[in-house]
């Protein structure tokens, strides 16, 4: 039976119950006892096994009926859950995703599951499984081609050494990709790559598991080559093997030569007939150079202005046809608009699924009991931030576990639960998104901090007595900062913080510390979103016209002045049962003239960062819109409080204001 028109629909639903998996392991490691997490996880590997036997991927549900034996044995109370049981379980399941991954990229899904089949055996039979450390995974085929060969029969014949190198990343590892270069980068200041499995260009997609080898020529022992590709971060594993083809070994990679052209002719041939698999993958997806997306975008935010112009002509005009014809193409543009903007954009929760499992394996390495609590997973991202902030959101978290969340029995003397938590927090605020990585931990010591940066001279001593207790906070970020009183492998507060702080500002954003003794830390990243068309509302102050954000926007409310409070010197509201601080901006933006009242009443805009909110006092609300946010130029990028300027229909030009300024 051909399956292959069902391709598409299978991965996707394998992903899905992949994902059912790994969150109800995590679920189950917790409450070993509840049997309607062991259901779940039965259910999905049981419609995974029959949807596998079904299009002929025998690994797949080989390996899935092996798991549904020991879920039954665990369902009946014969197999008692515990870490090393998990552990087995988190195996088979990184086996699972690597057999998709390779079906997937139009490979058979052929994969060694020998090993992991066997403990699972033995714990189906009731035998203890200890703890083992996983060493590389499997072996890549090398086929090399007469010129290949050639360069390395030469390079022996001088005097170089010829290698086989296998390298494995971390199952955390976020950027694979960027992992790669760097470990390239090495190799070729030491030598020259011959050749890679994968290809090099699947390596740079990051179209592979964790395991990746190259043949290297070098001059180089190699224990020195071993030394420098484990500086890499997140490798887990190096081997490091004289490479050298024998008689038998060429023939076998001539047959195999042979064999993959034949295969190749008879696909050629059999294309007008049968679509491989692959073509059916290719018209799914297409890859689209960031910078043709950002060539489209600037042709739009023109389309956009055009579009505010003819509306405020038909307006003036009058004239139905014309209107009814600019109202149409507002309705299209607004869908193309929307099309645009979604097509860069992708949730976070692609990064933010990667920790709880790497807390899981950090805290097991700790001795520590860590929970993580992710909320606003959904919050999307520009993909060009997503693909950056990957590292350092690790470092950040992996800092909290070494140094934040204390041991269980400090905890215990400090009067805390033994379990400490981490949350990871994402959520919009007018045109920025807000990640806050926070724990409930040992915090920072301040008098330590101000210590080491005196004696490290990143300050004197009469600059560390006018600071607050948050800027000292923030000296952590000093490049080569630390206060750790031993290396660790884990983190090091300080050492990679410097390049975490580097790496935000870089897309723009920028980094804060916060911190109390015993309670725990919270850094808090602002990152703008890259998008240039926004909805906001339009307000007057005296006779100019400016412009908030809709998204930082809670609600707009008109207020008598009677219902004006003073609390710390500072004039407030109380909206809705809270505090809220007013800033009025014609004194801020020195508009001229004192803010204007309509009868003793204030126009006040709400707007919120976080919790925290403020109330923008202006003269008068003059509508929704949407606009083209411009950058302000070169010259002028230090503005307090402003995004950009846009211009409307009218051509008037109108100065956007980022209301997260004015939120304390």
């Amino acid at each position: 039976m051909d399956t292959t028109q069902y391709l598409d629909v299978f991965i996707d639903e394998s992903r899905e119950h992949l994902e059912v998996l790994s969150n109800q392991l995590l679920a189950l490691e917790k409450h070993p006892q509840e049997k309607e997490i062991v259901e779940e996880i039965f259910r999905a590997a049981h419609t995974l096994k029959g949807m596998s036997a079904t299009m002929g991927y025998h690994d797949l549900s080989d390996l899935t009926h092996r798991l549904e034996n020991v879920l039954d044995g665990i369902r009946s109370d014969k197999i008692t859950v515990d870490a090393s049981l998990i552990d087995v379980l988190f195996n088979a399941l990184d086996h699972l995703e690597s057999i998709i991954e390779d079906i997937e990229r139009g490979g058979s899904g052929n994969r060694d599951i020998t090993e992991t089949v066997a403990r699972l055996e033995r714990i189906e039979k009731g035998e203890k499984i200890e703890d083992e450390k996983e060493q590389p995974t499997e072996e890549l085929s090398m086929v090399l081609d007469e010129f290949e060969q050639s360069i390395l029969n030469e390079a022996k014949e001088r005097g170089f050494a010829n290698y086989e190198i296998t390298v494995q990343l971390r199952k955390d590892c976020l950027l694979k990709g960027a992992r790669v270069f760097m470990v390239f980068d090495i190799l070729e200041k030491h030598g020259e790559v011959i050749k890679s499995t994968p290809s090099v260009t699947d390596l740079e997609e990051e179209n592979f598991d964790n395991v990746f080898s190259v043949i290297f020529v070098s001059t180089h022992a190699k224990e020195e080559l071993e030394t420098v590709i484990k500086q890499v971060a997140e490798i887990e594993h190096v081997a490091v093997r004289p490479f050298t083809i024998t008689v038998n070994e060429k023939q076998k990679q001539s047959d195999k030569l042979k064999a993959e052209q034949a295969a190749l002719s008879d696909q050629q041939g059999t294309d007008s007939h049968e679509p491989a698999r692959t073509k059916n993958r290719m018209g799914k997806t297409i890859r689209v150079n960031i910078e043709r997306l950002d060539a489209l975008m600037n042709l739009f935010e023109e389309l956009v202005i055009d579009r505010s112009r003819l509306e405020q002509i038909a307006h003036d005009l009058n004239h139905q046809e014309l209107q009814e014809t600019v109202e149409h193409m507002s309705r299209v543009s607004s869908d193309l608009q929307n099309i645009i903007l979604t097509m860069r954009m992708v949730p976070i929760e692609q990064v933010f699924n990667r920790f709880p499992r790497m807390i899981r394996q950090l805290a097991r390495e700790l001795n520590k009991q860590v929970e993580i609590d992710i909320i606003g997973a959904d919050t999307e991202l520009d993909r060009t931030v997503i693909d950056e902030i990957g590292d350092p959101l690790i470092h950040l978290v992996r800092n909290a576990m070494d140094h934040g969340i204390e041991t269980p029995e400090e905890r215990r003397q400090k009067g805390k639960p033994e379990q400490g938590t981490i949350v990871l927090q994402a959520y919009h605020s007018g045109n920025h998104v807000f990640i806050q990585i926070s724990d409930d931990g040992a915090g920072i010591n301040r008098d330590k901090v101000l210590a080491k940066a005196i004696e490290n001279g990143v300050i004197n001593e009469e600059e560390g007595k006018t600071l607050t207790d948050k800027q000292i906070y923030e000296l952590i970020m000093a490049s080569g900062f630390s206060t750790a009183d031993r290396v660790s492998d884990i983190s090091g507060r300080g050492v990679g913080l410097d390049v975490v702080k580097n790496t935000i500002e870089s897309l723009g954003g920028r980094i804060t510390v916060d911190a109390k003794p015993d309670h725990g830390s919270t850094f808090l990243i602002q990152l703008p979103l890259t998008l240039s068309i926004m909805s906001v509302l339009l307000v007057k102050l005296n006779d100019e016209t400016y412009a908030i954000p809709l998204s930082s926007i809670m609600e707009t409310v008109v207020v008598h002045r009677d219902n004006i409070l003073h609390a710390h010197h500072k004039k407030v509201i109380d909206f809705r049962g809270n505090v809220v601080p007013l800033v009025f901006l014609n004194d801020i933006f020195q508009t001229g003239g004192i803010c204007k009242t309509n009868d003793d009443y204030f126009s006040i805009v709400v707007v919120r960062k976080g919790e925290q909110m403020t109330g923008l006092v202006v003269d008068s609300f003059i509508g929704q819109q949407e606009v083209v946010l411009k950058s302000l130029g070169n010259y002028l990028t230090n503005v307090f409080a402003i995004l950009g300027a846009t211009i409307l229909g009218d051509g008037q030009v109108v100065l956007i204001i980022d209301s997260n300024a004015f939120v304390k």
